[in-house]
């Protein structure tokens, strides 16, 4: 079955790919066991010469990487071009730091005597890298860069509905001169991934897999990685409260909450999905976030135009899921006090701006990630009512808390179960900083030291 790329803001067909067989497979797997042992022999300092060069053309080729982006899944295209300038800063960071972070440690101060104790970080082998649509060039680029810095081979299995952009990433890398095969793409239908996730991972070379993605396809992939003890990493989804108490700065505030829930048209792990607000300020907190909401709202449209905010959803499957949850919530007397419904689009797969209040634990999206621009507020009674609700889910990716008083907040952080806590920001991704979420929005981390070193062997050695 042809893998297609379409176009969600119009719904034409873009392009369409041919799968690999499992044979091309097996021949990919192949070539990068050979593209390992020459790759793992070149220094660090030689392997950031072909990250500069990488950087250099994301820098160059910023608008064109971008239209691919905002075509294939609907980003707005300042966002897009804000994806492909972050990849870049990406790259510039870890050619200044990655020397530093995998050089050989010597350690003292151990129990039994020897000469010298040293801790040396070395690259394993091929990494399996199963991405997903949403920063379809950014969450390649966070797993890969790291991994190929440290010595290893990435394989990429990206989502079919971005495999424009999955063609593209390989050709920038290997454009760099980089040895041939370190990087390579394989296009396989959704159907066939856990088939073809087996075949990866039984495979002496490949020594590991990193997933970004929903619940369900981390459980199945860590279950076949389990089986062949391979590590594993998942940044998996997010239900993020956005906790604000009653000195926040409300109109600063609100700013940053609809921002935060509207970003990549609400389609992000990392936005703000549920508002959590102290009572005294929610009614005013609700008055001015509306206002803001409906600005987004009044720029929905063409990803392609610099003044959008708001773009379609990915996919109809997923606009379809949006409006079953929504429409869930609806039945169970949710109050819409924002849109609620698909947006009056003739094309396209776009759905309005919705802000909703008065959430039951019966409804749906209490307990399930909303992918859309659709908000959800709470009123709470206290600061401990408030960390309850933020708790009261499946997911531990990040949080967001809104106060003037710093020394509250600071004890207010551990009670927060979460990878992520920022405090009067949205949650955002740093290349500096470790990202990476508990519960079932997964383990492991990526990016920053701990990054890198998540896929490399980390060996002792004791020379008497």
């Amino acid at each position: 079955m042809e893998l297609i790329s379409i176009n969600p803001s119009t719904e034409e067909l873009i392009e369409r790919f041919s799968p690999h067989s499992g044979k091309e497979v097996i021949s990919i797997i192949d070539k990068s066991q050979k593209a390992f042992n020459e790759w793992r022999k070149i220094s660090i300092t030689k392997r950031k010469d072909f990250l500069k060069h990488i950087s250099n053309n994301l820098k160059t080729n910023k608008r064109t990487y971008a239209e691919i982006i905002t075509k294939e899944m609907g980003k707005p295209i300042t966002e897009a071009l804000a994806e492909i300038e972050k990849c870049a800063l990406l790259c510039d960071y870890f050619c200044e730091n990655a020397e530093e972070f995998l050089k050989p440690e010597k350690r003292t101060g151990a129990i039994n005597h020897a000469k010298e104790n040293i801790v040396s970080f070395e690259p394993m082998g091929t990494i399996l890298a199963i991405m997903p649509w949403n920063f379809p060039f950014w969450q390649v680029f966070r797993c890969a860069i790291p991994t190929l810095l440290a010595g290893n081979c990435v394989i990429l299995k990206h989502a079919p509905n971005v495999s424009r952009s999955a063609l593209t990433i390989e050709n920038i890398i290997q454009e760099s001169g980089i040895v041939e095969d370190v990087f390579r793409v394989i296009l396989i239908e959704n159907e066939r991934v856990s088939e073809f996730t087996e075949v990866l991972l039984s495979h002496p070379q490949v020594v590991g897999v990193s997933l970004t993605g929903s619940v369900a396809a981390g459980k199945a992939v860590a279950q076949i990685a389990g089986k062949y003890l391979k590590k594993s990493v998942m940044e998996l989804g997010g239900s993020d409260p956005f906790i604000v108490l009653e000195d926040a700065d409300i109109e600063e505030t609100v700013q940053v909450a609809a921002m935060a829930r509207c970003q990549n048209t609400g389609q992000s792990c990392i936005a703000a999905k549920r508002f959590i607000i102290l009572d005294s300020v929610y009614e005013k907190f609700k008055e001015l976030f509306l206002q803001e909401m409906s600005l987004y709202a009044q720029s929905i449209g063409d990803p392609l135009k610099e003044t959008t905010r708001i773009g379609p959803i990915a996919r109809k499957d997923l606009l379809d899921k949006l409006i079953s949850q929504v429409e869930d919530a609806k039945q169970k007397n949710v109050n819409v006090l924002l849109g609620g419904n698909r947006a009056d689009f003739s094309k396209g797969y776009f759905y309005q701006v919705t802000v909703l209040e008065n959430i039951t634990k019966e409804m749906n999206l209490y307990s399930e990630e909303i992918f859309g621009p659709v908000a959800s507020l709470y009123r709470v009674s206290s600061i401990e009512e408030a960390i309850a609700i933020a708790n009261d889910t499946p997911y531990g990716l990040g949080a967001s808390l809104w106060t003037k008083n710093l020394d509250l907040a600071k004890k207010i952080i551990p009670e927060l179960f979460f990878g992520n806590v920022f405090v009067n920001s949205l949650v955002k991704s740093d290349p500096a900083l470790p990202f990476g979420g508990i519960k079932e929005s997964g383990y492991g981390r990526e990016l920053s030291i701990e990054g890198i070193k998540e896929f490399v062997n980390i060996k002792t050695i004791r020379i008497y």
